[in-house]
């Protein structure tokens, strides 16, 4: 059996570690900060704070002791915030053993740097790309949890890396494709946050289907553009790691980033949205560095400089639908 361990027990690291554990071939540690709730899934097996309802595998063991989740663990799974793992790769990276897997379920661009988090796991504990897989796609927590079907990428330089992976987190509800694209399947998830925010905030003003279509619709294109000025490929970006993971996050309710939107559609400050969310919406901390990286390239983004302008209180959220776009081409011809 191949030992592994996730390191995260919010709602997306119990929910993959659900999917790994639901594969007979694995055996499964979760690491969770806090005692009680490693207490409540080795006991009850159940992670009521982050998926309530849903019974968790009895094979799935969860400890907060760090070192004893990563000791021997052959592939290892990160799904902590992403303004987080720096700090937490600085803690306890060195105890993941070289010749391990190390697998990002994170969707975020690390504030300060811009660097992507296989570009952060990469430069902490400097180890080759190729034992580095990013894994993305329509993935809502309490949906695949619930054993709904599924599919999902995972993305390496290193073809046994993304095929190891692909192995190990496919069962008879989730299946795991592979490409060799990191940039465009890590830029998709992190773009698509940002896409989502603004299909909420228009939702919570109350605009309806075609204004969300629209920005869903002139979203894709702007994301595509930016990908691919990054050298991502086009083709990527309305695969299962792009235009499937915008429309997933887009429309759910599930969705954390279109529940933030909505929030501040509905006139609630930054401020007072981060108090409210029970859990990080890595698009409000990803709308900065990414706007950053596009002037880096010259590539502009008016929809994500509009959720930009309403996280600052300087432009009014129903102002957001009717200045879409004034570019009228796109890299997908739209």
């Amino acid at each position: 059996m191949s030992k592994i361990a996730v390191i995260g027990a919010g709602s997306w690291g119990t929910t993959f570690a659900k999917v790994l554990s639901d594969n007979p071939d694995n055996q499964v540690t979760l690491w969770a900060r806090r005692e009680e709730i490693a207490a409540e899934i080795n006991s009850d097996h159940r992670n009521g704070d982050y998926l309530p309802g849903i019974v968790l595998p009895n094979s799935l063991k969860a400890s907060s002791d760090i070192s004893k989740v990563l000791s021997g663990a052959e592939q290892v799974y990160i799904s902590v915030p992403s303004q987080a793992l720096r700090e937490n790769l600085s803690l306890w990276g060195s105890q993941i053993d070289p010749q391990a897997i190390v697998v990002s379920l994170m969707k975020g661009v690390e504030q300060n740097t811009g660097l992507r988090m296989s570009e952060v796991i990469a430069e902490v504990l400097e180890i080759d790309a190729e034992k580095i897989v990013v894994v993305s796609g329509p993935n809502l927590s309490l949906e695949i949890a619930a054993e709904q079907p599924t599919a999902s990428v995972a993305s390496s330089e290193g073809k046994e890396a993304r095929l190891a992976v692909a192995q190990a987190a496919s069962n008879n509800y989730f299946t795991v494709f592979t490409n060799k694209d990191v940039i465009g399947t890590e830029f998709g998830g992190i773009l698509k946050n940002l896409i989502a925010v603004a299909i909420g905030i228009v939702n919570g003003v109350g605009y309806g289907e075609n204004t969300k279509a629209s920005i869903m619709t002139r979203g894709l294109s702007e994301l595509t553009r930016f990908a691919v000025a990054y050298g991502a490929k086009k083709k990527t970006m309305v695969g299962l790691a792009g235009l499937g993971d915008l429309i997933a996050t887009s429309e759910s309710p599930l969705s954390r980033n279109h529940k933030a939107g909505e929030m501040l559609g509905k006139g609630y400050t930054l401020r007072e949205v981060q108090k409210r969310m029970s859990q990080t919406a890595e698009g409000l901390a990803s709308v900065a560095p990414i706007l950053q990286l596009a002037a880096a390239k010259g590539v502009r983004m008016p929809i994500v400089e509009q959720v930009q302008l309403v996280l600052e209180g300087k432009m009014n959220p129903r102002d957001i639908a009717p200045h879409l776009t004034h570019e009228k081409d796109g890299p997908l011809g739209e």
